[in-house]
């Protein structure tokens, strides 16, 4: 190259040392393995005392940047922390709805294609099954097999099968594939498709540790639960999933917590998560009690209640006594103005009386008060049936009703993945429902 220039091993243009006059030059770029420059004058064993990018390397020599020193930026802020614990919980509520789903579809594959190909080629039927279209997959999951049986990962002898080595999208093209041997069990196959499609977003993001937005997560439990509808997993007493389904964590892990299936901030935050309308309609049995009920009162309709009530529903009101002492006190607890919950109190019954008034049987519409110091309200829901729901809140001396945390109780029925225990073990539910019948039988009627 003109003017001495040389070419590095990367292709990029060293300018020549001071003395390089060309391939013999005796400049110090061209002189390897000195006392002072071992490398050949790249500087990375010049003279003590020198560092890499200080003033008097040797001419020729690339500077190199110095190294950070080791741990400066390892540790992990409290905003880094909870941002991780964010991720792991969004990640893990996904993989227990994805695990159960992909259980679930390789199951339906199996029963479905292995008595077509297993009696002509055996073992090798999921091979058969997949075809020239899936060779190459079904031969990377053979061989993901044999790694798994020599290493000893299959500690369940039922894992050692091909199918349990497919994954979520190689089990869909099976069903895809051969849809005609499917078609009997579904009723729209590109239901079917386009829910196992919505998944792939959540099932890549988890099974490579990335964020899930709660949009995301969101929607893939919904997927799942539509999936594992159509795949007729529904248990029994399936009516739950019209008021508050049964959560696949909670199925897993709910007995952990006796009945509570939702603690949220205030009531504000519940009715987000359960609305008035998804909580109160279709029930059988409404039993409440409270000092003014507003849940109900202010946030069901009339017309709706008359339809609830009509339709068969019994329902038992319990209300604080506007006149009595009790409601005096809880006035001056909260800073009120003498006679203002009273009235407001006074008003819910009014209104719950004109309802009942529209009804054919009102006997089946039972309003009472009762004068004893308030102790929680709680609103009972098909307490004695599988879509039991219990909303609670605690009376604090300081807080509205509207301000206090609130416990959604599942009833007796509830489905976990436990064996079925003893109403009375561990369970919320009962305890409140057996304090409302003891303040019921304690209270009076309203005329």
């Amino acid at each position: 190259m003109e003017g001495g220039a040389q070419l590095g091993a990367g292709g990029l243009e060293l300018p020549p040392g001071d003395g390089g006059e060309g391939p013999e030059g005796g400049g110090a770029a061209s002189e390897a393995g000195t006392a002072d420059d071992p490398m050949g004058g790249l500087g990375v064993g010049g003279p003590p005392g020198r560092r890499l990018g200080e003033a008097g390397l040797q001419p020729g020599a690339v500077p190199l940047a110095r190294p950070m020193e080791i741990g400066a930026d390892v540790g992990w802020s409290e905003d880094d922390w909870a941002e991780v614990r964010t991720r792991a919980q969004r990640a893990g509520r996904a993989y227990v709805w994805l695990n159960l789903v992909e259980q679930r579809t390789r199951a339906v594959v199996a029963a479905v294609l292995r008595p077509i190909y297993e009696p002509v080629h055996g073992e090798e039927w999921v091979i058969a099954a997949a075809g020239p279209a899936g060779q190459e997959w079904v031969q990377r999951a053979a061989a993901v097999r044999e790694v798994s049986r020599r290493k000893g990962y299959l500690l369940d002898p039922a894992d050692d099968t091909l199918i349990s080595f497919l994954t979520l999208p190689q089990l869909r093209e099976l069903m895809v594939q051969h849809w005609p041997c499917f078609e009997p069990y579904f009723d729209d196959r590109r239901e079917v498709e386009l829910a196992l499609d919505e998944l792939e977003v959540a099932r890549s993001a988890v099974a490579r540790n990335r964020a899930l937005s709660e949009t995301v997560l969101a929607q893939a439990e919904r997927m799942c639960r539509r999936l594992l509808e159509l795949l007729g997993t529904v248990p029994e007493g399936a009516a739950a999933v019209g008021r508050l389904p049964v959560d696949a964590v909670e199925e897993l892990v709910g007995d952990r917590f006796a009945d509570v299936v939702g603690v949220h901030a205030d009531r504000v935050r519940l009715q987000r998560q359960l609305p008035a309308e998804d909580l109160f309609g279709g029930a059988r049995r409404l039993d409440a009690i409270g000092i003014g009920l507003n849940l109900l009162v202010q946030n069901y309709s009339g017309r709706r209640l008359v339809r609830l009530a009509e339709a068969g529903c019994r329902v038992r009101l319990l209300f604080l006594n506007p006149a009595s002492s009790a409601v005096k006190r809880r006035e001056r607890e909260l800073g009120l103005k003498r006679g203002e919950l009273a009235r407001s109190v006074e008003t819910n019954i009014l209104h719950m009386r004109r309802v009942r008034s529209r009804l054919r049987d009102q006997a089946a519409f039972e309003i009472h008060v009762f004068d004893e110091t308030p102790r929680f309200t709680a609103y009972m829901v098909d307490g004695d049936g599988p879509d039991g729901l219990a909303v609670v809140q605690s009376y604090l001396r300081g807080a509205r009703g509207m301000e206090t945390p609130v416990f959604v109780l599942r009833g007796p029925g509830r489905t976990v993945s436990s064996a079925a225990r003893d109403e009375s073990e561990g369970a919320l539910f009962p305890a409140y429902r057996e304090e409302f019948e003891s303040f019921w039988a304690d209270s009076r009627p309203v005329s």
